[in-house]
Order: C-alpha cells, then sequence, then structure tokens
C-alpha cells in the first residue's frame, strides 16, 4: 500500500476521553501514524507527553500484526494432521499480504454488482480487426473499459481523488491514470497508464500490451507503478461470474470483471442473446454511497453501449 504522499492539513488539536491533548509531531510522523494506524493522541497520553517522533512508532506495531499475533488458532502443528510441505511466502507475497490486510482492515468498502451489453464493442472490435493488425495492436475489450473508465472519472470526480491519512480531507486529482492489475507467476503486479483521458483507443490497447508483457518479466519501472485515480482487475480471460475485488489504497475504488456470458435479454416481446460482461465495483463508503456507486455504473455502462465514440 503506497502511503498517501499529497499534502494535508494536521489535526493538532483531538479529544481523548475527557481532555484535549495537543499532539506536536511533524507532517511525515502524521503520515506513518495513518499507515500504522496508530492514533497519535492516544499514544502522547500513553506516553505522557505531548511531541511524538518517528521512534515512538517504530515501536508501535500495526494493529494487523498485532492481531495476528494474539490469534493462536494460527500456532499449529499441521504436521501433527498428515504430512505437509512447506513454502516460504516470497517478500513480494509478504508485502501484498501485509497492504492487502490493513486495506481490509481499515477501508468500510461496499461491492457493487452489475453487468454491461457488450455487443456493439464485440461487433466494433471485429470491424477493427483489419485495422488491428495492420497496427499491429492487439485490441482487445478491456481497452474499451479503460478508455471507458478515463471518461467516466471526469464525470464523476470523487471517484478521482484519495482521502488524506487522518481521514479528514478529500484530495481531488485532475489527472486521470488507469492501473491494470496483471496476474504474473510471481503476484499481482499493477502498472498504470498515465494521463488515460488523452489518449485515444489504438494507445491505450498497445500501452495494455506492453505493459503486461514486460510486468511478466519484472521490467515495469518504479514509475510505471503507483499514484492511479483507480485499478481494474480483470478476471475474464481466467472465469468467474462475480467477486469482491480490495480497494487498493490511496485509490477510493476498484473495478472488478469477469468473464463475458451470453445472457438472454428480452428486448419488448423477443429474447435476444447478448454477451453480458459481469462487473464488481469496491468502493471506500467514507467517500463514495451506494446512490453515487449505482450512477457511476449507469453511466459506464451506457458508455459501452456506443464504443464508436471512443475511437480517437
Amino acid at each position: 500500500m503506497k502511503a498517501c504522499l499529497n499534502s494535508w492539513k494536521p489535526n493538532i488539536s483531538r479529544q481523548v476521553g475527557d481532555v484535549m491533548s495537543d499532539v506536536i509531531a511533524s507532517p511525515s510522523v502524521r503520515r506513518l501514524a495513518g499507515q500504522k494506524g496508530v492514533d497519535l493522541a492516544k499514544l502522547a497520553r500513553d506516553l505522557g507527553r505531548q511531541t511524538i517522533a518517528r521512534e515512538d512508532l517504530d515501536a508501535t506495531p500495526r494493529p494487523a500484526a498485532a492481531a495476528a499475533a494474539g490469534c493462536s488458532y494460527w500456532d499449529v502443528d499441521h504436521s501433527q494432521y498428515g504430512p505437509v510441505t512447506e513454502e516460504p511466502m516470497s517478500r513480494f507475497a509478504q508485502v501484498a499480504s501485509r497492504n492487502l490486510t490493513a486495506a481490509q482492515a481499515l477501508i468500510p468498502a461496499v461491492t457493487h454488482h452489475d453487468q454491461a451489453d457488450i455487443s456493439a464493442v464485440e461487433a466494433f472490435r471485429a470491424s477493427l480487426k483489419p485495422k488491428a493488425l495492420a497496427r499491429g495492436v492487439k485490441l482487445t475489450t478491456l481497452a474499451f473499459h479503460v478508455k471507458a473508465l478515463a471518461q467516466v472519472l471526469h464525470e464523476f470526480p470523487r471517484f478521482n481523488a484519495s482521502l488524506s491519512v487522518d481521514g479528514e480531507t478529500l484530495i481531488l486529482k485532475n489527472y486521470i491514470h488507469i492501473a491494470v492489475a496483471v496476474d504474473t507467476e510471481f503476484g499481482l503486479m499493477v502498472p498504470v497508464i498515465r494521463n488515460a483521458d488523452r489518449k485515444g483507443l489504438w494507445q491505450i490497447a498497445a500501452e495494455i500490451s506492453d505493459l503486461a508483457k514486460r510486468a511478466q518479466n519484472r521490467k515495469v519501472r518504479p514509475d510505471e507503478m503507483g499514484g492511479a485515480s483507480m485499478t481494474i482487475t480483470n478476471l475474464g480471460g481466467i472465469g468467474g461470474t462475480a467477486f469482491t475485488p480490495i480497494v487498493n489504497p490511496p485509490e477510493v475504488a476498484i473495478l472488478g470483471i469477469t468473464r463475458t456470458q451470453i445472457a438472454t435479454i428480452w428486448d419488448s416481446d423477443i429474447p435476444t442473446p447478448k454477451p453480458m460482461a459481469p462487473l464488481d465495483l469496491s468502493y471506500d463508503h467514507r467517500v463514495i454511497n451506494g446512490a453515487e456507486a449505482a450512477r457511476f455504473m449507469v453511466r459506464f455502462t451506457k458508455l459501452l453501449t456506443d464504443p464508436r465514440r471512443m475511437l480517437t
């Protein structure tokens, strides 16, 4: 989980019990406290002083780690029940585990399930196949999702935002960067398409292909990771009908996509088979409410019914 590097207004005075505690701490210390889930006012009270330094936080375990340490039911000798093999978790997997645990513990997340009729997208992709071959670009459905999401983020700015670490300031972003989760043999990597709203469909498709290939070979540069407005995680090539993606802080929402299915849609009295893409939008309920999420997805699915507008 990457720290929110945006500036934010420190909360110097806060209520603790029935007294006011004026905590003195630098912005970097407050940022670290937010990442570790440490209440600075309570820590100052416990230490009996007003000034908190970084070393005070370094001595304070993360709540998730402390909780795990106290869960005796994890400490089991599984070999007493049968043969086992031990496999060390990679450093990459350990970092991901800590980040996901913290995100799940700290964010009140809700998932909105929906689906999109992508008949027009598939027909349009088929018509563009000769151009795609000529350009040497694989035009996937994911490129349309990225392009549509970039447009909807313009129209719904609260989705293109982050909360400050103290949860008191909403930071609205004047850029649109969309991250695309890539499954690799060493774990999930999430490279970012910068300024997706300023790029055409062909350029987005080319970047998706390039980033995915380099992610598989661990060739994605540090500057191509982080800072996203929102993430898309796509399981369409694997399977499933729905899932609940975990919000990737400091983002406030994530869009999940699963395998397209043919469903019968009734048009008046006529049953018509349509390719329907299941969509799962998880969002931070501190920033986004259910009605906003529903409107967001209505607009997103509507854009996919007229994909020609995306080709620039």
